[in-house]
């Protein structure tokens, strides 16, 4: 049975997709799916606050693919061949209505991540596919016969003709030596989509406060990113802040996390525009407090902060704002500058930047270009994609390619061999 079997090591969503793909492209096939955990799709379950955010309504193969920091070019041919409308058709077949919020994210109707993992639960029985839980490979070996020799965490050996590897993200070099010791090159995992920590107190103090449009940037970068914002007790969070830590994961990291952020609060208006609507102010309103009387969209406690950070008491009335005074309350909100002293990942999303070299795998089937029968799926790539469903297309695309290719390869195979057999009886009926 060895010789007919496909071993997918993996029980989250790539690994789910790519095994259930396979076993109903090729029925005769043994499919196995190894966890090494005690609980198959752990991250679908705790994904969008537990409603899992399934994919993103985009449905051009480059505007999707353009969301990826890493992996772009490489993902939008197979994003031709599998994307976000064959997902949504996909769970549909299956009686899994997908939703589109107003920021393109798309949930189950549910609004229960439990509703993704009983259909790929389902699928995965019904197609007969193995499942095993808290059984991990310690090890792989290639034999020269083609099999892979593989040893699990519970001693126990198992051999396949194919292997998939769609064990996750590499947050530390280890979580990718399977892939190493097959001859693939791993680029260094660091983090991605994470939030910032700012020690500033009034910021800390805001905790809670959001903002529909900020722009944020790291001075001395190409790093720029417009989006919502969220205030924290630890930081900042929120789309704009995660789409920043996305693009320069490899470069925020080699700053060890320490570094300026400048934060424009009103990015619609401009310096000039800014000014004109402060002499304004000074003009219709002067007998009123600066402090007291907020720019929209900026709540009152956002202003009151930012005008104190500008060095304007509490008691100055529009009327005693100097021109110099002026010049420094738009700095502040066109211009505040925070220092960044750390990060904390986001709840959410447990993306890693890095992982095996996407030039080693073919894309049309997620094979390795170094090892033959070995395919990858999922976040064990080098491939990452921003907040909002992105990451999990990651996951249903590459694995539907790789699923599609181990049945095909898998049936090819049992065809020659049974010609090979055919042919052997012919000959010796010939002698």
């Amino acid at each position: 049975m060895s010789s007919r079997r496909v071993v997918v090591a993996g029980g989250g969503a790539a690994g789910f997709f790519a095994a259930i793909t396979c076993a109903q492209a090729a029925p005769d096939v043994e499919v196995t799916l190894l966890e090494k955990g005690p609980q198959f799709l752990s991250k679908v379950r705790i994904s969008g606050g537990g409603r899992c955010n399934v994919t993103h309504a985009c449905f051009q193969a480059r505007e999707f693919a353009a969301h990826y920091p890493r992996g772009e070019q490489a993902m939008i041919a197979p994003f031709n061949s599998f994307q976000a409308s064959d997902t949504v058709a996909w769970f549909a077949a299956r009686g899994v209505k997908l939703k589109t919020e107003k920021d393109g994210r798309m949930f189950p109707t549910t609004d229960s991540s439990q509703t993704i993992i009983d259909c790929l639960l389902g699928e995965a029985k019904a197609a007969g596919v193995k499942l095993v839980l808290n059984r991990g490979i310690e090890s792989v070996t290639k034999c020269p016969e083609g099999l892979f020799d593989l040893r699990l965490s519970d001693g126990a050996a198992l051999d396949c003709e194919r292997l998939l590897l769609a064990t996750g993200g590499c947050r530390v070099p280890a979580l990718g030596q399977l892939a190493v010791s097959l001859g693939h090159t791993l680029e260094p995992p660091v983090p991605s989509l994470f939030t910032f920590h700012i020690e500033t107190p009034w910021v800390r103090d805001l905790a809670g406060v959001s903002l529909e449009a900020v722009e944020a940037s790291v001075p001395g970068t190409g790093l720029r990113e417009r989006g919502p914002l969220l205030l924290t007790h630890w930081g900042l969070s929120g789309p704009v802040i995660l789409r920043l830590s996305a693009w320069g994961a490899r470069e925020l990291h080699g700053f060890n996390y320490h570094f300026p952020l400048r934060l424009n609060w009103l990015p619609h208006l401009g310096t000039e525009a800014l000014a004109a609507e402060l002499q304004s102010r000074r003009d219709t309103q002067p007998a009123r407090f600066v402090v007291n009387t907020p720019i929209a969209p900026l709540t009152a406690r956002l202003w009151e902060r930012l005008a104190r950070a500008a060095g304007i008491p509490g008691d100055m009335r529009w009327a005693a704002l100097s021109r110099s005074g002026r010049h420094q309350l738009v700095q502040q909100l066109l211009r505040t500058e925070l220092q960044v002293t750390g990060k904390s990942l986001n709840k959410d999303e447990f993306v890693t930047c890095g992982g095996v070299r996407l030039s080693e795998v073919n894309f049309r089937t997620m094979e390795s270009r170094i090892c033959p029968g070995l395919h990858f799926a999922g976040e064990l790539l080098d491939i990452d994609g921003l907040t909002g469903g992105f990451n999990f297309q990651t996951a249903w695309t590459t694995g539907w390619l790789a699923g599609q290719a181990l049945a095909r390869e898998s049936c090819q195979a049992n065809a020659d061999r049974t010609l090979g057999s055919l042919r052997n009886l012919s000959g010796k009926a010939g002698v």
